[in-house]
């Protein structure tokens, strides 16, 4: 093993104890909560899975810049709050 790969997983690596456990990440976890409560949203609403959406991509390109802008300006609101 080269010598930055060992002290990689010496110094714990990606697992965070000796015992080969990975410990929960409770942001991650939060993050994975809230991605499961979007997702059933999304079905509820429109009735399918994004997986299974028909829409083309041009549609996920607008979506995604809609989203995109819609995000820049929640930046600049938070910027401006004092």
């Amino acid at each position: 093993m080269s010598d930055s790969v060992s002290k990689f997983f010496e110094a714990g690596g990606y697992i965070t104890n000796h015992t080969n456990e990975q410990k929960k990440d409770k942001i991650v976890e939060k993050v994975k909560q809230l991605m499961d409560d979007r997702s059933k949203q999304g079905q509820k609403e429109y009735g399918t899975t994004l997986q299974d959406n028909p829409d083309g991509f041009y549609k996920w390109l607008n979506e995604l810049q809609t989203e995109l802008l819609d995000a820049a300006l929640y930046i600049e609101k938070l910027k401006q709050q004092k």
